[in-house]
């Protein structure tokens, strides 16, 4: 069974980037769980349960997620921070088998691969998740990070889940839209 110990949602506003003001803001939408890790100090071949972690966290935290945007979510993003106790493959099994599904369904679908970061590292360590956009890979104005952490998490037994969508680009790309050849 899921242990849930922290749920945070935070809705960030970006108005401007160096005094140039957005030609409307960003929003993001911002959701951490902290969760147990049942498999901390042991090695097991079946992760099963935190892939069914991630799918009950995703349908837990994406409809809040989706009502804290202004307009539809366009990218997306995810990510996790294993307690000094777990392994990386303990991240990795609560973002990628089964955390896409709920995800997508949220926002009304995704075509392209929801970007993931994942590591191991001790209470307050920032993990910088990616974000992309939902159906197109190759959208340079979404190529986009947030940085998060909880200061007290994740404890050596603990899991950090992170899921950031946002209804916008980065500000005033000037990258263009696709690789230069």
């Amino acid at each position: 069974m899921l242990q849930i110990r922290k749920l945070v949602t935070t809705r960030e506003v970006i108005y401007s980037e160096l005094g140039v003001a957005a030609p409307r803001p960003v929003i993001r939408a911002i959701g951490l769980a902290v969760i147990g890790n049942p498999f901390a100090g042991k090695f097991v071949d079946d992760l099963r349960p935190l892939f069914e972690a991630g799918a009950e966290l995703g349908e837990r935290l994406m409809p809040e997620l989706v009502k804290l945007l202004d307009g539809p979510a366009v990218s997306y993003g995810k990510g996790a921070i294993v307690g000094v106790q777990g392994e990386m493959e303990h991240g990795g099994a609560c973002v990628h088998p089964m955390l896409g599904k709920p995800m997508r369904a949220a926002i009304g679908g995704g075509k392209a691969v929801i970007g993931s970061n994942v590591k191991v590292a001790p209470p307050g360590t920032i993990l910088d998740v990616p974000l992309g956009h939902k159906d197109d890979s190759w959208s340079f104005a979404h190529f986009d990070t947030v940085t998060v952490s909880i200061a007290d998490a994740p404890r050596p037994h603990e899991i950090l889940v992170a899921v950031v969508i946002a209804d916008g680009g980065r500000l005033n790309n000037r990258c263009g839209s696709a690789p230069i050849r």
